[in-house]
């Protein structure tokens, strides 16, 4: 009797134990993941995870905080959905959430289609999956929708997560407070900032890549004026320097602007460096207000002199 009384704790305490739950998986750069279903695993070519067969797919992604709120505010008056398809309360490791899901047809083909939106504190969280009946391993709806509920966002990636997929190498971050990708594998923000920040305000650097640019010499600079002029977030711009520069041995073009931001109009002074070669030019964007400018530009600088391509 000891003995069964002895094996029904133990296995009680293995049942509760959260060590043995599940962990989400979280694609790398995302800050939304979920325990994937039987046969699914992280996707290559997107945000998201896929069965072998790529017959069942899940992307994952971030989008406005707003949109939770106007979707539930639109369930609540009773609104139509856009699609068609009524969103539905959904409940998630994440918190609240909605859920919709439709059937339709490839060919002779039945296609499971879900989506679900959660609720986040500087973001949305959002999920789309496919289910093709015709999968190797099919994910019944039981299946997905466990799956789905499993969703947990996190509130922020781990800096060298974010520096590991981007198409450069950042060996210096000059202690920049905030690390944001914007695009993935494309551009990242470096500010002394929150992410709520306006960036009228803290120093801030945008890094990503742009189009190849002009090969000859003569024509960099029009180029470098032309791509300074569509800087975002900048009113009342005035190129007071653009010359060229060698950029780590590279070719490259360096243009200061002076220029007010934000709501206050604060005066700004902006930096814009381009390096050439290849197929792609690599595109520095830092800014500060004229009062921290002096302080500011050689951080800016060492971050720009530690970027080496991958």
């Amino acid at each position: 009797m000891k003995t069964i009384v002895r094996a029904l704790v133990i296995a009680s305490v293995i049942v509760a134990s959260p060590a043995l739950a599940a962990d989400p998986v979280f694609p790398s750069g995302s800050r939304v993941g979920l325990v994937p279903a039987e046969g699914l695993a992280v996707a290559k070519e997107f945000l998201g995870f896929q069965s072998e067969d790529q017959r069942v797919k899940v992307g994952v992604a971030e989008i406005p905080a707003e949109a939770f709120t106007t979707v539930e505010t639109a369930v609540k008056e009773g609104k139509p959905s856009p699609t068609g398809v009524k969103p539905e309360p959904f409940e998630t490791a994440a918190g609240k959430a909605f859920i919709t899901s439709d059937t339709g047809k490839d060919g002779t083909t039945t296609v499971k289609m879900y989506s679900v939106i959660i609720a986040g504190d500087k973001f949305t969280g959002y999920i789309i999956a496919q289910a093709r009946e015709d999968a190797a391993k099919p994910v019944s709806d039981e299946a997905m929708r466990k799956m789905l509920a499993s969703a947990k966002l996190r509130s922020d990636v781990p800096v060298e997560e974010q520096l590991s997929l981007m198409p450069f190498k950042i060996g210096e971050l000059s202690n920049f407070k905030t690390v944001r990708t914007l695009a993935p594998r494309s551009s990242i923000l470096l500010t002394d900032g929150s992410e709520d920040t306006t960036l009228d305000g803290a120093p801030y650097m945008v890094i990503g890549l742009t189009a190849a640019g002009p090969e000859k010499q003569d024509d960099r600079g029009r180029f470098a004026e032309q791509v300074a002029r569509t800087i975002p977030g900048i009113r009342n711009a005035r190129i007071t320097s653009s010359e060229p520069m060698r950029i780590d041995g590279t070719a490259g073009y360096e243009t200061r602007i002076d220029a007010v931001a934000g709501k206050n109009d604060t005066p700004v002074t902006v930096v814009q460096w381009l390096r050439f070669g290849g197929g792609t030019s690599l595109r520095i964007i830092a800014s500060a207000t004229r009062e921290e400018w002096p302080k500011a530009f050689p951080r800016f600088r060492a971050v720009r002199d530690g970027i080496d391509p991958r």
